[in-house]
């Protein structure tokens, strides 16, 4: 015999008829009829190659093999339903599902603090991990199952589901008292006065980057690196600007420091969006996530 040829509705009426000692009894617990159960029971018997039960008393008692089978198949039986249960259900505060997040340094400081503080509240034992991943590789990673979201403006991405959260905006941030934002320029005018500045860099940050070579800035970048947290405290320490999204900016200039000016810049506004699998869709886990990071975030 081979595990093939086992029907699974088998096994549950072997598990049945073991419980109760009875194939009456086992086949009303399985919405069946008697005869329904007694020629399954009949095939099993034949693949077993063993009577498994005998009469006795009013009902059956198992034989040996039976006795033998009986932990197997209740625990196979067990394991099989706990996990289709698990994947019908998520419980925030029982689960310890571990989701994987492409996410840049700038999305990091933006959006983990605030998401990690509901997750202490409402979902203590599930964990992070933020993955950068080449946007070229975002749909393939998150069709596999490698990550579970996409955070980010990523305008390049394509073929996955999606949700606006936010709409943002590229400024320059300058250290408080810098003497370029001592003049009052707006239009063109500061547009053409901001070679006038020395910019800071991030390499990963392809965006910020193109709005500089767009404004023909790119032999007024002084520095470039590699990570974007870095960026606040040069700024605040030298005379060097640095192009950034509006958001951040805001939360370095509320703490006191620094100061924002708000040119036009080519492509300087930008959405938001949180992607994810179609695959994924209707996952309970991937659901209950989305639906707190919408709540959080989107605008």
């Amino acid at each position: 015999m081979h595990i093939k040829d086992i029907d699974l509705n088998l096994l549950r009426l072997f598990d049945a008829v073991y419980r109760t000692r009875n194939v009456s009894r086992a086949a009303d617990l399985l919405d069946l009829t008697q005869p329904a159960a007694s020629q399954a029971l009949t095939r099993l018997r034949l693949l077993i190659k063993d009577p498994l039960f005998v009469r006795a008393g009013g009902g059956v008692q198992p034989t040996p093999k039976a006795d033998r089978l009986a932990n197997a198949v209740r625990s196979a039986l067990g394991l099989l339903e706990e996990a289709l249960n698990e994947s019908a259900l998520f419980d925030p505060l029982r689960s310890h599902k571990v989701f994987r997040i492409h996410m840049s340094d700038i999305g990091e400081g933006r959006f983990l603090p605030d998401l990690m503080v509901a997750l202490q509240h409402q979902a203590p034992g599930v964990r992070l991990e933020t993955l950068p991943v080449p946007r070229h590789e975002i749909p393939q990673r998150l069709d596999s199952g490698a990550i579970d979201f996409a955070f980010g403006f990523l305008p390049t991405v394509k073929d996955t589901q999606r949700v606006q959260l936010l709409q943002d905006r590229y400024v320059v941030l300058l250290r408080a008292g810098h003497p370029f934002a001592a003049a009052r320029r707006s239009g063109p005018v500061l547009l053409s006065a901001l070679r006038q500045l020395e910019f800071v860099a991030v390499r990963a940050h392809s965006d910020t980057l193109r709005i500089l070579e767009m404004q023909q800035l790119q032999d007024r970048i002084r520095l470039t690196t590699e990570h974007f947290m870095v960026l606040p405290a040069i700024v605040r320490a030298t005379d060097l600007a640095v192009v950034m999204p509006r958001n951040i900016a805001r939360t370095f200039a509320a703490d006191g420091g620094y100061t924002l000016i708000e040119p036009a810049l080519p492509l300087r506004d930008f959405t938001v969006s949180l992607h994810w699998s179609r695959r994924f869709e209707s996952d309970p886990g991937n659901q209950w996530m989305r639906g707190l990071i919408e709540r959080l975030f989107k605008a």
